[in-house]
């Protein structure tokens, strides 16, 4: 195919959605704004319910990102300043910040070669002042829940899941978010679940956790003239609450699509240079992303955007060499499978609007870079 007759393959497909949902979108923006009500109305507390059921939790809490629902989550939990929470480098930089902002230290553990935590060495970063492990669900593949929860159970920690990439993924059967003490997600545009911006929602089955995010996320107010606590302002606006209840009816098909896609790249691209985790049989992964770990991971992604196929570093820096981290007094070397994935990974296009053609074209042209 020469480059006059390449064809387009876009990383990105919000536009397509839009076109196929459209009818749907307006509607909902008719609804809510023929009503005038857009805060803590009552199409938040039906997503908020939908949500809880689709998780299999007691409870889902609509808040502004997913951020903040990590960071709601571990202050409800009595985390704070002196405490320890065990993470792992391989994430987007919210993981780390949702600990310091609460004033607790992040620690972090190598991860295995599918990216998430090693549950293997998550028992020599306790300390006495660890108080829990947040595990990352990345990309959409749950970690392994069970031998983290043995850790948590023996050494009497808290498990705060950042299940931000989950929706639509499972674990044994059980979907992400839904094993630990609570769980914060993202509605971020480009997750399978999303939203006309951002948002988010915490998930937990503890009543008096839920409690109080209800109330921290709308300034601590238990009514229109009694403040309770001094909370902020963290509300999923009722639009995107009207959007995520449509949507959350068809995520089980962005995610099977996504998936379809994901085996015909395992099918064409051949393996060696090229890694890409297998899904194991108690996965059921969602791909919000389709990260594969190349070699000489920069050539490819330029010899791939020479033919039109739009990919993306997800992410090239390790979250322990990142400027802001200095203070934790982490160093290169440190968490060395990490690192070397972090100088590997690539995101390959594969949403659910892309097409056979398009998929084994951008499949031939990873075959073809490496000869």
């Amino acid at each position: 195919m020469s480059a006059a007759t390449a064809l387009k393959v876009p990383f990105i497909d919000l536009k397509q959605r839009y076109e196929e949902e459209k009818t749907e979108l307006l509607a909902c923006v008719e609804r809510v704004v023929s009503q005038g009500h857009f805060v803590l109305t009552q199409e938040v507390s039906e997503f908020e319910q939908a949500a809880a059921r689709y998780i299999g939790v007691k409870h889902v809490v609509g808040l502004n990102s997913g951020t903040d629902a990590l960071m709601m989550a571990l202050w409800a939990h009595g985390i704070g300043k002196g405490d320890e929470v065990i993470t792992t480098p391989v994430s987007f930089v919210a993981t780390t910040g949702s600990i310091v902002h609460v004033g607790a230290k992040p620690v972090y553990v190598d991860v295995r070669e599918d990216q998430l935590i090693d549950p293997a060495k998550i028992e020599a970063a306790i300390t006495p002042r660890t108080k829990a492990i947040m595990p990352v669900h990345w990309i959409g593949r749950i970690a392994d829940m069970d031998a983290i929860m043995a850790v948590a159970k023996k050494h009497k920690l808290l498990v705060i899941e950042d299940a931000a990439q989950t929706m639509g993924a499972y674990y044994k059967g059980k979907h992400g978010g839904s094993h630990g003490n609570a769980a914060g997600y993202s509605a971020h545009p480009l997750k399978n679940l999303n939203a006309l911006g951002d948002g988010g929602f915490m998930g937990t089955n503890d009543d008096e956790v839920a409690r109080k995010v209800k109330l921290y996320r709308t300034h601590g107010l238990e009514s229109r003239d009694s403040c309770v606590m001094y909370g902020v302002n963290s509300r999923l606006d009722t639009l995107n609450a009207e959007v995520l209840k449509f949507r959350l009816q068809r995520l089980k098909s962005v995610v099977d699509r996504r998936r379809r896609n994901v085996e015909i790249y395992r099918k064409l691209i051949k393996p060696g240079p090229v890694y890409i985790p297998p899904e194991k049989p108690h996965e059921h992964n969602s791909y919000v992303m389709f990260i594969v770990q190349a070699e000489r991971r920069d050539e490819l992604k330029d010899y791939l955007a020479a033919r039109g196929i739009e990919s993306l570093v997800y992410y090239g820096t390790a979250l322990h060499l990142h400027k802001a981290a200095a203070r934790l007094g982490y160093k290169r070397g440190d968490f060395p499978v990490a690192e070397k994935q972090c100088d590997r990974v690539l995101a390959l296009p594969h949403h659910q609007h892309l097409t056979e053609e398009q998929i084994a074209y951008a499949s031939e042209a990873v075959n073809k870079f490496y000869g």
